[in-house]
């Protein structure tokens, strides 16, 4: 598949999603807007106090957490491939009167648009599922980062999207052997929305994501596995502790998110 076909056609799913997202109970948007933070704890216990700290935030949507780090005191910069949400970042940041940077490019293609050094790269949830191409995507983390600087990444696992929207039955593999092509109908976000757009994703292992950041010169400081999701955003959930939802009929026996740290050597 040529890299433009994938991007074209999920940059339009994203851009169609972005106001559907913006609107939704799920992001919250309007007690965002009124101060609430939208990091969760799994990503805190890593990333610790970011005050006058440069961040670099990839794959950042609409921009909701790149802002979140600039009112605890950073210096943040959120990169996404859809101009919609960026465009609606640059707004809410604006009438924030955030000092949020934001910039619309494909990841890989980032260098080209950014010439800086951080302290911290950061991405989250939904993220390298969207790349054919772990190796280029840990070229870009190590490229932004200072010596010593760190690499934060929460997410959902691998094992999650093996199988298909109700969890009953094993659709794809753990590996990444093929692109994964779907249809769908709704979103995440909100499940009864009126879109229907398509996706092109690939899953990734635990062991492609680790072995592509070690081999652009990162040491794995810390990799945690989780039972539950902070994010209600599958079929079939249940919310067993406040803020932890996991699928019901699954109970604790998958993991449901991952995280990592990792320094530039």
């Amino acid at each position: 598949m040529e890299n433009q076909d994938y991007i074209n056609i999920n940059k339009q799913t994203w851009n169609n999603k972005t106001d559907i997202h913006i609107e939704s109970e799920f992001y919250d948007n309007k007690s965002f807007l009124e101060g609430k933070s939208t990091l969760n704890a799994i990503e805190l216990l890593l990333l610790g106090d970011v005050k006058d700290k440069k961040i670099l935030h990839l794959q950042c949507h609409f921009g909701q957490d790149t802002m979140t780090f600039s009112r605890m005191g950073a210096k943040a910069t959120g990169i996404d491939l859809s101009d919609k949400a960026i465009e609606r970042a640059k707004a809410f940041s604006e009438k924030l009167n955030l000092d949020t940077t934001f910039i619309c490019c494909d990841i890989y293609d980032t260098p080209k648009h950014l010439d800086e050094k951080f302290d911290i790269v950061f991405t989250s949830y939904g993220t390298v599922g969207w790349l054919p191409d772990l190796t280029k995507w840990a070229n870009v983390v190590s490229h932004f980062l200072k010596p010593k600087g760190k690499f934060i990444m929460a997410d959902f696992h691998p094992v999650v999207w093996m199988y298909d929207n109700d969890f009953k039955e094993v659709f794809y593999s753990y590996f990444n052997i093929e692109p994964i092509i779907e249809n769908e109908e709704g979103t995440y976000a909100d499940k009864i929305a009126q879109i229907s757009e398509q996706t092109i994703g690939w899953n990734h292992p635990i062991s492609e994501i680790l072995n592509s950041l070690i081999n652009d010169g990162l040491e794995i400081n810390c990799f945690n596995e989780y039972e539950y999701s902070p994010y209600n955003c599958f079929n079939q959930t249940e919310e067993f502790e406040k803020g932890k939802f996991r699928i019901k009929h699954l109970g604790n026996k998958i993991p449901m998110v991952f995280s990592i740290e990792a320094t530039k050597k």
